[in-house]
């Protein structure tokens, strides 16, 4: 008796896509419907960061939508797998420009002008203070304090977390809950490389995960290397669209 294979209800994300691409919208939603569990998988891995879950899926369902309308037949690649880096980038700009800790267009203007303005001052010898450097501006100082404090770069995990005891460190003190941020990053990175042509892919292994030089690349592949040397430009162009 012969065992009938069970279908994916994924093998159904390139005929539904075919057809929302030819004008049919009831198909766009039935796919976003089909991959909303591959939404709801992602969303999940960036829960308890100070984001409500419906958020992250919208953030998560822009990125799908972004996959639908960009995806290539021609590449070959299954579309869950194309989707998979939209859908991530998509909710790491949510989570980095509307995350619990907002700095505003105004306060990031400020700090640029005060920061421009307190570079002026020291290079021409001139008080470089707050109190001087915001009236310079035209702002207060609590107000130039203030946007300083929002806009301000994160210190190094390396310096001392105590004046007192310079064996301490920042990085020391705290856990990594980046980790899991950064294992994404890679399957991210990995699922878009996987994505390419496979002469880009040959490419990408020989330059990045075999370390060779684009002399010793070009001489494998048979290519000049020059004709390397644009083809990886390319290949960088393409996977920072697809991981933005």
């Amino acid at each position: 008796m012969k065992i009938k294979e069970k279908k994916s209800p994924y093998d159904e994300n390139l005929t539904l896509l075919r057809a929302y691409r030819d004008g049919d919208s009831e198909a766009g939603e039935q796919l976003a419907l089909l991959n909303a569990p591959l939404v709801y998988s992602i969303a999940g891995r960036f829960s308890g960061r100070g984001a409500d879950m419906s958020d992250l899926v919208e953030s998560g369902n822009i990125g799908l939508v972004k996959a639908m309308k960009t995806f290539d037949f021609s590449h070959g690649c299954v579309f869950s797998t194309y989707a998979v880096p939209l859908i991530f980038g998509e909710i790491r700009r949510f989570l980095r420009d509307d995350g619990i800790i907002k700095v505003s267009r105004e306060e990031k203007r400020l700090s640029a002008l005060l920061c421009a303005e307190r570079e002026r001052r020291l290079s021409s010898g001139e008080d470089a203070d707050i109190a001087s450097v915001a009236a310079a501006v035209g702002i207060s100082r609590e107000d130039a304090a203030s946007a300083l404090f929002a806009a301000s770069p994160v210190r190094s995990l390396d310096e001392s977390a105590y004046d007192d005891d310079v064996s301490t460190t920042l990085g020391s003190t705290i856990c990594d809950e980046d980790a899991e941020m950064r294992q994404f990053d890679r399957f991210a990175l990995r699922m878009a490389i996987e994505g390419l042509s496979e002469e880009h892919r040959r490419l990408i292994i020989l330059r990045y995960f075999r370390d060779l030089s684009q002399t010793e690349t070009a001489k494998i592949l048979g290519l000049t290397q020059v004709k390397v040397s644009r083809e990886e430009k390319k290949i960088m162009e393409i996977l920072r669209r697809e991981l933005s």
